[in-house]
Formats: C-alpha cells, structure tokens, sequence
C-alpha cells in the first residue's frame, strides 16, 4: 500500500507532536518547565500539629527566611532540625493556622 504525500506529511507531524507531548510530560514530571503548586502536609513536632505546605505557607516560609537572612527557595525539609523549630516558633506567633 503506498502512502501519498500528504499522508506521509500527517504521519510526520503526528509523529512530531507526539514527542513533543511526551517531552512536556517528562519535563513537568522532573518539575523543570511546569510550575505546579505542590501541597503537602507537614507536621511539626514542636507544637503537635499539622500544616499544609502550599503556596500560602511558602509565603510565611519565605518572609521567615528573608528576616533571617536564609535562602527563601531552600526547600524546608533540608533545613537543619534547629532551623525548623526555629521556623515553626515563628510561625505560631505569625498569621493564621493552618490544621
């Protein structure tokens, strides 16, 4: 069965667009070209609760870290446990609480 050109073209493009999808989907799932709001909890063991870690507590986290002079996109997790009940401290005495 012979392909005509123009079905050859479509099969290209097809082709074409296919990697170009899947490049984008591996490209969000290594968080390199999409920006998505991650949400998870986070629980703090200093104060016996629970927090959602999203795009309002980031804002705390970030004016936390400004006023402490530390990197405000270091990833809280990889702080040192004394910086996070440091973080944590401040944080009940700022804003509302998120449970």
């Amino acid at each position: 069965m012979n392909q005509t050109e123009g079905q050859r073209k479509m099969g290209i493009k097809s082709r074409f667009m296919s990697s170009l999808l899947l490049l984008a989907a591996l490209a969000c799932a290594t968080g390199t070209a999409c920006v998505h709001h991650h949400y998870y909890r986070v629980y703090d063991p200093y104060y016996s609760d629970y927090h959602v870690w999203g795009p309002d507590e980031v804002v705390y986290y970030q004016q936390w870290a400004r006023e402490r002079h530390y990197d405000e996109h270091r990833d809280f997790r990889a702080l040192p446990p004394e910086q996070q009940k440091d973080y944590w401290t401040w944080r009940h005495s700022h804003g509302d609480h998120d449970h």
